[in-house]
């Protein structure tokens, strides 16, 4: 009698009635949604262990990390509004025409929305533009890691000749001819010297305040057991274990904060080639790796991944469900060590169509609204 019980409670559904007359069923492969809400309900520390690989150095999701420096800080003030305005200042770039926001506006979370970015004379760039939001936490910058911290990444962009097109050692004296700069730069240094070095230092400063707004999902870690909808904790439950996302999307800000290679390099074809971290350590071990993004706002900040190449995360799931691209070597590239490999945690899910579903409710309770930026006065 117990495992007839048994039989029929594993095949136990949960319908759920909407407005409109819509109707969803979530299964929770043997738990019903109440049970599945007391389990996730309970302090992280007390979760099911998620489905991950033997090899995986895993940290358990959580609550939104605070940033380095607070925007509000009172000891850093002059040096965040300087790092604003030159953040907002399309004079940084050789043609007066491009600032950073042009591919990290702060209404669209720090990214542009592109599935490239375009800058000097409209050339198109060769990735997508990442996120900055909580871009403090990265250990290496850029999607091949090529940049160890915020000061040395920022020289990449300005001085790029598709990108803002700016000869960094004439970039201070530039700015030193705009009466507004030099004090600043006075208020936030102790004199009006400005150099490359300072221009990092406070385009940095800037960016280590920049952080995600909390989520549905963050108070619901707190206890507000509402703020997350059936379907968000099935979505919740999968991405931990059937989904396998903590493999690489794990902690606090749903990211492992290192490099892998999903597929998607297109050995071979010249037009769409990129092979990743591999053009920065010359490693074949690194060919078509990428960082991983963080999640947080994931729904705000498409098209995804490295070359922008979906803008609709049905999309993204319906790659991931098929263990993303498995690409075979030609009989002329079998014994190529550069032939890219598929990492080894991608496999196949089988997940159904509402599965996929409840994932994606899950990643929107942990999207928001953009902070709103006041745009800065520039100097002149």
């Amino acid at each position: 009698m117990k495992k007839v019980l048994l039989s029929i409670t594993a095949l136990l559904c949960i319908i759920i009635h909407f407005s409109f007359n819509s109707t969803i069923i979530l299964t929770f492969n043997g738990l019903n949604a109440d049970s599945l809400r007391a389990i996730y309900n309970q302090s992280p520390d007390r979760w099911p262990k998620p489905d991950v690989d033997p090899d995986i150095k895993w940290t358990e999701l959580g609550m939104l990390p605070k940033a380095p420096i607070s925007a509000q800080s009172v000891k850093d003030k002059e040096m965040i509004e300087l790092g604003k305005v030159l953040f907002y200042d399309p004079r940084l770039s050789g043609s007066n025409q491009i600032s950073c926001i042009s591919c990290h506006a702060p209404e669209m979370h720090w990214s542009d929305g592109r599935q490239v970015s375009l800058g000097h004379n409209q050339m198109a760039n060769s990735r997508n533009a990442p996120s900055l939001e909580n871009v403090w936490f990265y250990k290496m910058l850029f999607w091949d890691g090529r940049a160890k911290d915020l000061e040395e990444q920022l020289t990449g962009p300005i001085a790029s000749d598709i990108e803002m097109h700016q000869n960094l050692k004439e970039l201070p004296g530039k700015l030193s001819l705009i009466k507004g700069y030099p004090p600043l730069f006075a208020a936030a240094f102790g004199s009006k010297n400005i150099t490359q070095q300072r221009i990092a230092k406070a385009l940095a400063t800037y960016q280590l305040t920049f952080t995600s707004r909390k989520s549905d999902f963050d108070y619901f870690l707190q206890g507000s057991s509402k703020r997350l909808t059936d379907q968000q904790i099935e979505g919740l439950h999968l991405f931990r274990t059937k989904a396998r996302c903590m493999n690489c999307h794990n902690g606090p800000l749903f990211t492992d904060n290192e490099f892998h290679n999903v597929g998607l390099t297109y050995y071979g074809r010249d037009k769409y080639e990129d092979l990743g971290r591999y053009n920065i350590t010359k490693d074949p071990k690194d060919v078509g790796k990428f960082k991983t993004p963080g999640l947080r706002d994931v729904m705000r900040t498409r098209p995804w991944f490295h070359n922008g190449l979906f803008d609709n995360m049905e999309g993204v799931l319906n790659m991931y469900n098929a263990g993303m691209a498995q690409p075979k070597p030609k009989p002329n590239q079998v014994n190529n060590p550069l032939f890219p490999k598929t990492d080894v945690h991608l496999k196949k899910l089988n997940l159904t169509k509402e599965e996929r579903a409840a994932i994606i409710a899950f990643l929107e309770s942990i999207t928001t609204e953009p902070w709103r930026i006041t745009k800065p006065v520039l100097p002149q």
